[in-house]
């Protein structure tokens, strides 16, 4: 039995596809369309995933939908006329996609698909915690939603067991925690649905200054977690903008112009909402607890993509396992809705040691997207007039080790695309996280992008405690812990007037490529089983220099989504200040490489796609 999940028309649209429960492919839209977070109709993940189970539409038994498009515009229609005549502007925009679009998914799914069966909808939040327990390694536990909103719902919680997902209780709309979030997003300066992570990241920068103020009129949070924001600071509900004038007056001044310079301002604000969401998160976690009783926990919805929070639950909550959806955001309701037909529509039987198949959890360390054999990549780089050279699988780890050991960048393209917004050793560029050089030069040089951003490490899983204070698995980069207080260095000399790079090239441990402002690391522990390469890549870079942690960031540039095919990554190598590309076994070296007019020219990557 085939069913096809997809997710669309929001952000980040996705399609999966599940075989008698097992996920065997995943991808998010915009790897193929290079749109980031493209919402459209998720087409080309469509035929990736038939192509690799090597199915038609004609071998489908359903097609899941993440959501309910009916009951999302049955709220949109009363919100919009409990707040005329305003929201006039912004209702007349949206209903021409809805009608065109959104309410025709059944059709929509025949004519892009051909597919002439069943069509199926599940609940947004349903589709998340499906998402969240399904693939999960647990028997049954507590299971926890948050995002921005659904239909109604913007937080859930209930519990699993077995094949059964049960929801107890939910938040509605206009009352959202991911909504609040993406307020600041806005308000201090970033994209929202975007730059979220932004503002994740910029917090350890800032004071909690403003907690008081937001806690007084903001949002009344309540000891279970639930949460009543005063809509008479925020305009999203039917306006064009996620906050108005009463916001800038509470907060003394408008909100910052994309592109302009982040001030202090801009940090206090962040690390304000962020301690605030923390606090939420913890509340409706140890809710979750007291209610369902169990002693396990499992996350989704675009909150869940907090690591910071994720990591606080993980120390200070009451579970003892927390695991968290890879795609915890609307990609991942695709996989959800899937699964959820699967489990629960039709009833079938869930054994967790089915579900893993001899790995952590159900998600094949989510790497689920397309892969591209030798014989492809070498016939895309003699087209290209590529300068490589192939090395014996054999030498490849020990080969890629002794050039990050030089300080080189790498461009790592290996194995199947992960699913999800982080890239964990499968599309990634690695550096050497004991060089304090390595933060500017990967910020500025490669990933073009803000200066205060900190990369995260990924560490061999059997050393993760001897680098981190956290000695559990966190393979899809979920969770954010402290660096070791033995590794840590005092920075020396003062740091006044610093900000983003300069504070970031202050060494504050023996891994300062790695080491946030605040001494802590968004983590990627590192598994045998779920990348034997990039395990062996560790481990050769922690014989050959003592140290069993790499730089790893997403291999991209900002602004563009991560890369899918070999064409992409080589087109990424020779625009920015990489040093080296390895694309399976090939190696390049960017001084080699020469003028090469054959990157500046887009029109040839149509030829090297999934053809």
């Amino acid at each position: 039995m085939y069913i096809l999940g997809i997710s669309a028309y929001y952000h980040d649209s996705a399609a999966c596809l599940v075989r008698d429960g097992e996920v065997v492919a995943a991808a998010q839209e915009e790897r193929f369309s290079r749109k980031k977070h493209d919402h459209r109709y998720p087409a080309r993940a469509v035929d990736f995933c038939l192509r690799h189970a090597g199915i038609t539409p004609a071998d489908l038994g359903y097609v899941a939908f993440y959501d309910k498009p009916l009951l999302k515009f049955e709220r949109l229609l009363e919100t919009y006329i409990d707040y005329a005549p305003r929201g006039l502007r912004s209702f007349l925009m949206a209903m021409p996609l809805w009608l065109r679009e959104k309410l025709w998914i059944r059709e929509q799914v025949g004519k892009e698909a051909g597919f002439a069966g069943q069509v199926l909808f599940t609940e947004h939040h349903e589709s998340h915690a499906a998402s969240a327990f399904f693939p999960s390694p647990f028997e049954s536990a507590a299971v926890l939603t948050m995002d921005g909103v659904g239909e109604w719902a913007t937080s859930s919680y209930g519990y699993g067991r077995g094949s059964e997902l049960h929801l107890l209780k939910e938040l509605h709309f206009p009352h959202s925690l991911g909504l609040l979030y993406s307020a600041f997003t806005y308000y201090t300066g970033f994209r929202v649905n975007s730059g979220e992570y932004k503002v994740m990241g910029l917090a350890p920068y800032g004071e909690p200054r403003y907690v008081k103020l937001i806690l007084d009129e903001l949002v009344d949070l309540r000891e279970d977690g639930s949460l009543r924001l005063n809509m008479k600071y925020f305009d999203f509900a039917a306006g064009l903008r996620m906050t108005n004038g009463s916001f800038d007056r509470l907060f003394g001044g408008t909100a910052r112009e994309p592109e302009s310079e982040v001030t202090q301002r801009e940090m206090d604000l962040a690390r304000s909402v962020q301690e605030v969401t923390e606090e939420a998160m913890l509340r409706m976690a140890r809710h979750a607890h007291k209610e369902t009783g169990e002693r396990n926990l499992c996350l989704a919805g675009g909150v869940a993509l907090n690591c910071v929070g994720n990591g606080r639950i993980l120390r200070e909550g009451p579970f003892e396992h927390v695991w968290v959806q890879p795609a915890a955001g609307d990609a991942g309701g695709a996989l959800g809705a899937a699964l959820s037909v699967w489990y629960q529509y039709l009833g079938q039987g869930r054994d967790v040691s089915e579900v893993c198949r001899g790995r952590a959890d159900g998600m094949k360390g989510a790497y689920l997207g397309p892969e591209f054999m030798a014989d492809e990549i070498e016939e895309f780089l003699l087209t290209s007039g590529a300068r490589y050279h192939r090395v014996p699988h054999a030498e490849l780890a020990e080969t890629v080790a002794r050039l990050l050991a030089e300080e080189k960048v790498v461009g790592w393209f290996q194995g199947r695309m992960e699913f999800g917004p982080r890239a964990l050793g499968a599309r990634s560029i690695l550096g050497d996280p004991r060089s304090p050089r390595m933060q500017s030069q990967m910020n500025l040089k490669i990933k073009f992008r803000e200066s205060f951003r900190p990369f995260a490490p990924s560490v061999l899983r059997e050393r993760v405690a001897d680098y981190f204070e956290l000695d559990v698995d966190s393979p899809y980069m979920m969770l954010v812990a402290p660096v070791r207080e033995g590794l840590r260095r005092e920075a020396a000399g003062g740091e006044e007037g610093l900000f983003g790079i300069e504070r970031l090239n202050v060494p504050r441990s023996t891994i300062p490529a790695v080491t946030h402002v605040d001494h802590s690391a968004r983590i990627q522990t590192v598994g045998r089983e779920e990348h034997p390469l990039y395990h062996e890549l560790l481990s050769a870079f922690e014989r050959l220099t003592g140290c069993a942690v790499v730089v790893n960031t997403s291999f991209n540039v900002r602004g563009e989504p991560i890369v899918c095919t070999p064409a992409e990554a080589y087109a990424c190598f020779m625009r920015t200040e990489m040093d080296c590309l390895v694309l399976g076994d090939f190696v390049l070296q960017k001084a080699e490489q020469g003028e090469n007019a054959f990157a500046e020219d887009l029109s040839w990557q149509e030829e090297f796609q999934l053809d």
